[in-house]
């Protein structure tokens, strides 16, 4: 946006309406005070205003007749449009030119669009136009199309920190690093909402910015607490992930507050995972950060985020909020992922762990791996169907797969077997879908060889279908059995719709 005004005021291609859209306090209506600024400086057109001519000056002091600020969301009506348009056939008194900044402009009746729309298409050459709004979806696109738009995006929290230490300095107000990390991520990418925060804040603390201060102002949660949650679940300690949350309740900490916080956490601790150099040197929990990247696993860090979003959206649900922000704990205490499912570590049956060479300890290595142990029963599982498991296939690639049962794997060659009667369903798209499958879940390139035949092995769709049959005769089983029904059938006279029993998934 800056380089594009730049540009515009250093070749002197101006357009006559501007629309900046951006949410609040992002900066729209100050650079379109610059804008003007630039437009009437005494020094002439200039993406560099001197600040210190009289057009400047005036500009900065709110005082310049030739700029025009309307607060639309209390001028809605077409009567004030139609003044404020008329006024615009008037030369300029003191200026180059006449500039109009609309805030707020989608707050405008349609009739007062109407009146704009007219001078938007034959605007006088003295007078320009600066919309600005938090809300271009409802500006007419009659008006949208006549306009440059610029959308101005949200602060990002160290960029808001780093000019709040500025302000501070300038003022000579004394200050902690850490507290003003927290009003940066208060404020949610606005800078006006962060000046106003540490205006409170010094207020709050007698002239000083101070974290323990800040964060009982915001109701924040200290993130050392944070930090000592996820640890605690790492190490699947509830005992004191519940002590944790007891202190926490003893410090009067804004549960929903905390759980946006931790999901804030968990987004950085993925940063770090997949792009380390997105985690700045001087971040000021970099250490612990970094250690928790490489305690938790990637599929366990977004699993918690996961959690924490949906129990922040839940939390007014809850008894109370300390019940539903420990429930929240709880729930990712009970759906941790086990050590070798993070992993993703699969174990074969003897019957072709022959086949199998690579050694147990690629574990350890980022690609996941087959692992062949010896004497290991799956419980009736063909090795196949618990590989399928881990895929990321669909369709008809997945029925193909279904049909399959594993014949051999080595040299980078995955061998499956498939019955005579099921060939149509080897396609050419399904057998493409189901290797590059195989390739992404190895790391490398697997070249896939299916053989028809019948197999010793029951296929990973004999499987489901017996899973299916087995759930259905259990919830059978303790429907008939059940005392309630059994009374019920006695004294009512009632009887099963059998085709009414469905096993819970």
């Amino acid at each position: 946006m800056v380089r594009a005004l730049t540009n515009a005021l250093t070749q002197n291609r101006l357009h006559h309406a501007y629309l900046f859209t951006g949410t609040r306090g992002v900066g729209k209506t100050t650079i379109a005070r610059i804008y003007a600024k630039s437009l009437n400086c005494e020094t002439g057109i200039t993406a560099t205003p001197c600040g210190v001519c009289f057009a400047c000056k005036e500009i900065d002091s709110g005082r310049f007749v030739d700029l025009i600020e309307l607060d639309a969301a209390s001028n809605t009506q077409v009567d004030n449009m139609r003044e404020l348009l008329e006024s615009a056939l008037y030369a300029p008194s003191s200026g180059r030119f006449k500039v109009y900044i609309i805030d707020e402009v989608h707050m405008l009746s349609k009739s007062a669009f109407n009146a704009m729309l007219k001078t938007l298409e034959e605007p006088p050459s003295h007078v320009k136009f600066i919309l600005a709004t938090t809300d271009p979806q409802k500006i007419p696109v009659t008006v949208l199309s006549r306009c440059l738009q610029f959308n101005l995006k949200q602060l990002s929290p160290g960029l808001i920190a780093a000019h709040l230490q500025y302000v501070l300095e300038q003022e000579k107000i004394t200050f902690e690093l850490t507290a003003l990390n927290l009003i940066a991520r208060a404020a949610q990418g606005s800078m006006r909402d962060a000046l106003s925060l540490m205006d409170q804040a010094i207020a709050f603390s007698a002239g000083t910015v101070e974290n323990a201060v800040v964060a009982t102002m915001l109701g924040a949660i200290d993130q050392s607490y944070l930090f000592d949650l996820l640890f605690a679940l790492h190490e699947k300690n509830g005992q004191q992930l519940l002590a944790i949350a007891d202190s926490m309740a003893t410090r009067s900490v804004l549960f929903d507050t905390a759980l946006q916080e931790l999901a804030a956490l968990l987004h950085r601790i993925a940063l770090a995972q997949s792009v380390p150099q997105a985690i700045a040197e001087d971040e000021p929990e970099r250490e612990r950060l970094l250690e928790l990247a490489q305690s938790l696993g990637a599929e366990e860090v977004q699993l918690y985020y996961q959690i924490a979003i949906h129990g922040r959206g839940e939390i007014n649900l809850a008894p109370d909020e300390y019940a539903g922000f420990t429930m929240t704990l709880l729930r990712m205490l009970a759906f941790k992922p086990e050590k070798e499912m993070a992993r993703q570590v699969l174990v074969v049956q003897p019957s072709v762990a022959q086949y199998i060479d690579i050694e147990k300890s690629a574990i350890d290595k980022p690609a996941q791996a087959f692992v062949a142990v010896n004497k290991v029963e799956m419980v009736g599982m063909p090795d196949w169907t618990v590989l399928l498991a881990q895929l990321n296939v669909q369709s008809m690639a997945l029925q193909l797969a279904k049909n399959c049962v594993l014949e051999n794997f080595s040299d980078g060659q995955i061998t499956l077997r498939l019955s005579h009667e099921l060939k149509h369903s080897q396609t050419k798209m399904a057998s493409d879908k189901l290797q590059q499958a195989l390739s992404e879940y190895f790391a490398k390139p697997i070249k896939l060889n299916i053989v028809l035949g019948k197999g010793d092995v029951a296929t990973p769709a004999v499987v489901e279908q017996q899973t299916k049959q087995l759930k259905q005769q259990q919830a059978n089983d303790a429907i008939t059995q059940d005392d309630f029904v059994i009374e019920a059938q006695r004294e009512l006279g009632a009887s099963l719709v059998a085709d009414s029993i469905k096993p819970i998934q």
